[in-house]
């Protein structure tokens, strides 16, 4: 009995490699999810950012989050493809339980409700450039 569950994928490719390079890994990470029977919900593709610490010598990795919906026996094939390619430094996939799908509702609906810092910040920001 194969449920279908939703999960969230972070991986960090080599941020050292060149664009058309950190583009292929992403349509790799992406074929192989829906090559394997996944459906993605949504990409968020962070950008090139600097790592705590050298992971394989490197010290900048381009950051991606993925979140799909997937059968449990797909993430252990997924997880086997990603865990031989190069140019991923590093991959978390995790379940997405309905209490953290919760919380992230209520998260969004006050966020949206309060605004962030920086959205409150601007109109400032625009007032005093106009003056």
């Amino acid at each position: 009995m194969n449920k279908i569950k939703q999960y969230e994928c972070t991986v960090i490719i080599d941020g050292g490699l060149q664009d058309d390079a950190i583009a292929s890994a992403m349509e790799l990470v992406k074929s192989t999810i829906t090559g394997k029977g996944g459906v993605i919900n949504n990409v968020l593709e962070v950008g090139r950012r600097k790592m705590a610490y050298l992971i394989r010598k490197s010290s900048i990795g381009y950051y991606a989050h993925i979140e799909f919906d997937a059968a449990p026996s797909v993430i252990a094939e997924v997880e086997r493809v990603f865990r031989y390619e190069d140019a991923l430094l590093r991959f978390l996939i995790i379940q997405l339980s309905s209490p953290l799908l919760e919380m992230r509702k209520r998260v969004e609906k006050y966020s949206v409700m309060l605004g962030s810092p920086e959205d409150q910040a601007e109109p400032a920001a625009d007032a005093s450039a106009k003056n």
